[in-house]
């Protein structure tokens, strides 16, 4: 046994489905069944009920879990417990970011970074959300700033900011208009970028297209908002993407971002870190302090 096999266990485990946990992993189905399989026959138990369409754990599978993740805490933890063993030395910690930050959360972490300098040379680590969640619960990130919502075990959240977002929309149809209904859009085909790319929140999004009549979905395999823009351009297509993209837009008149009339949807961004590791006695509580001060305004 190999503690990539319980890694492989828990995403199973949490996630109930070996597709999506094979997702998280980034690597294929079938190794990750067979890895499973492997797990079985070393502990000479059966983990998971499964068939073509259901995946639950067993009894077995069900006290394997929490000594699992147990085991996962403490191997990823030795880092980070190893640095804080050999003393108050000036620490090298990365900070996740998401691609296009607002503008006003890089300024703030910049201020992050002056005020922290004497105990830590903090330096940036780009990712998605799902990514710098998992990055940071490992241990191998301090904080990130990610797209919220984030539910996971131990990560404590800040929200910071709210951005409203829009319709990204052809010119040619939408051109006049100051705004624009749901269900003008039932026609019309939804837009989104590579599976992976996008905030989950846009997970709930697509629920509520669907609950409006919007049936129709297109999703690319690449991940840029160019490639959604120009798809839109062709029309009976729309996108969503924040309001504050349509300054953007102004050298490309294919295509307009106009907000909701009947729907307010907004993408949250906060500050995230692991609760344990900013506790008083816990090796980044100063970072996280002043990261809280700096973000919040708080004197």
């Amino acid at each position: 046994m190999e503690i990539f096999h319980l890694r492989y266990f828990v995403a199973v485990a949490e996630n109930l489905s070996f597709s999506q946990a094979a997702r998280q992993l980034h690597m294929a189905t079938s190794p990750l069944s067979q890895r499973i399989r492997d797990l079985e026959r070393e502990l000479d138990q059966r983990l998971f009920d499964r068939d073509s369409h259901h995946v639950a754990l067993t009894s077995a599978g069900t006290a394997l879990l929490p000594v699992a993740k147990d085991v996962l805490g403490r191997f990823d933890d030795i880092p980070w417990q190893l640095r804080r063993t050999l003393g108050p030395e000036r620490q090298t910690v990365y900070v996740g970011v998401v691609p296009a930050l607002h503008p006003g959360l890089r300024e703030r972490l910049e201020l992050v970074e002056e005020r922290c300098t004497e105990g830590f040379d903090v330096k940036r680590w780009p990712g998605n959300s799902a990514n710098l969640v998992s990055a940071v619960q490992r241990g191998d990130l301090a904080m990130a700033l990610v797209h919220l919502p984030v539910h996971a075990e131990g990560i404590e959240v800040l929200e910071l900011l709210r951005e409203p977002l829009g319709a990204l929309l052809p010119s040619a149809e939408f051109g006049s208009r100051s705004s624009v209904s749901l269900s003008e859009l039932t026609d019309h085909t939804y837009v989104a970028s590579a599976p992976g790319t996008l905030p989950t929140y846009f997970d709930e999004l697509r629920v509520r297209l669907k609950a409006a009549g919007i049936r129709k979905e297109i999703t690319l395999n690449i991940g840029d908002y160019a490639s959604v823009r120009e798809i839109v351009a062709n029309g009976s297509v729309f996108g969503i993407t924040l309001l504050s993209a349509k300054s953007g837009d102004s050298e490309n008149g294919a295509s307009i971002v106009l907000p909701f009339r009947d729907f307010s949807p907004a993408l949250a961004t906060g500050l995230i870190w692991r609760r344990d590791r900013a506790e008083p006695d816990g090796d980044l509580h100063e970072l996280v302090t002043e990261a809280g001060v700096v973000f919040t305004g708080a004197s």
